[in-house]
């Protein structure tokens, strides 16, 4: 059986952090904007946690690449096929999928980043999965439209998912945030190391 740990509360005015001392669990759904870090934040607490992490890109886009999407009906089968897995952590910035997970997820993290952070994410990242120059070019100029867009994978979704979801959850505004809530992730003592 896997590890569960602590979730933090980080105040929307710093990056300080105070245990709630809740079980964020082992179902997460990590959510936000193209280029804020989801995968990698999801890499780093599914080896901390020793669950799967799975990239919704891989349940939005069809198995030849990027740019080809998957029927909606076969994307929400397979999320939901994801999602009644006893352990998981679920990333992606498509929300409409993301809501296919969240009536079984533990917790919830959205990565509310502003525009710079994940332009240049973005930009540090490359080209991902076969992606074309032109659908690089296409991808920035749909995350930085987040803020406008009025759909599940937008600002407006995400904040609705965060404010619906009644599981434990949090927002992160930074990468200094993602850095602390990991390193007292670490430096927390397991069950099995209190046993000792």
């Amino acid at each position: 059986m896997g590890r569960s740990f602590m979730i933090y509360s980080f105040r929307a005015d710093a990056s300080t952090v105070t245990p709630m001392f809740e079980p964020l669990g082992e179902r997460i759904v990590i959510i936000g904007n193209s280029g804020a870090g989801k995968s990698r934040l999801a890499d780093a607490l599914a080896n901390l946690v020793r669950v799967p992490a799975i990239d919704l890109d891989l349940l939005h886009w069809e198995e030849d690449g990027y740019g080809r999407k998957r029927n909606e009906d076969a994307a929400r089968r397979l999320t939901l096929e994801v999602s009644n897995q006893p352990q998981w952590i679920i990333e992606g910035v498509f929300g409409w999928l993301a809501e296919v997970a969240l009536p079984k997820a533990t917790g919830l993290i959205w990565l509310d980043f502003p525009w710079s952070l994940c332009r240049a994410g973005l930009l540090a990242r490359g080209q991902r999965r076969g992606a074309t120059v032109q659908d690089a070019a296409d991808l920035m100029k749909w995350a930085e439209a987040y803020w406008i867009r009025q759909t599940p994978s937008s600002f407006a979704g995400h904040l609705k998912i965060f404010n619906d979801f009644s599981g434990t959850k949090f927002k992160l505004e930074n990468r200094e945030q993602i850095a602390q809530l990991l390193a007292n992730l670490r430096a927390r003592p397991t069950a099995q190391t209190r046993d000792k």
